[in-house]
């Protein structure tokens, strides 16, 4: 695809996300290792992380990775991570687990600010199985190599088709 060319918007619905919501606290919920806090990573991990949270009766914290603004992102992070350190284990949720960069580098960052790995766990509405990184909870798997369809949540839905596409033209390599 090059990007002149429109991608295949996917409008996820609202009850497929709740399903899908639901599938990945019941995940969460029968496993034996069970979190302390939530931890929506901002974004697009913000809403399914509440979701999540009320789900599992747990309390919700977030971080604003998208932003990059000073103080709302590694600041805050860092800050987690001493969290971790402490013995709080801490589930991130995203809405997807698309290359693995956002993951990769909060595990990065995480670990570097001496985080205890062990206390972490990563969970996404759909995991991209060609992903560099893996999560330990997810509802649907794809494949990018077969699947180039832009995924829209019911919360970006609201937002103008053109300003999607620009985001999506954004990152061709997931979408070729």
């Amino acid at each position: 695809m090059s990007n002149s060319e429109t991608p295949e918007l996917f409008y996820m619905p609202y009850e497929v996300f709740l399903t899908d919501s639901r599938a990945v606290a019941q995940q969460i919920k029968e496993g034996d290792w069970q979190p302390d806090f939530i931890v929506g990573i901002g974004r697009g991990g913000l809403v399914p992380a509440v979701y999540i949270s009320h789900r599992l009766h747990l309390p919700m914290l977030s971080i604003d990775h998208s932003s990059k603004v000073p103080g709302f992102a590694d600041e805050l992070l860092a800050t987690v991570a001493e969290k971790s350190a402490a013995g709080v284990k801490l589930l991130f949720v995203d809405d997807i687990n698309d290359s693995g960069g956002t993951i990769d580098y909060i595990r990065h960052l995480l670990t570097e600010q001496g985080c205890n790995t062990g206390n972490l766990r990563f969970a996404v509405i759909i995991n991209n199985t060609q992903s560099k990184v893996e999560v330990d909870y997810w509802a649907k798997k794809i494949d990018r190599t077969v699947d180039k369809r832009w995924f829209v949540f019911p919360w970006e839905a609201v937002g103008r088709t053109d300003t999607i596409v620009d985001e999506a033209l954004s990152v061709p390599e997931r979408l070729n």
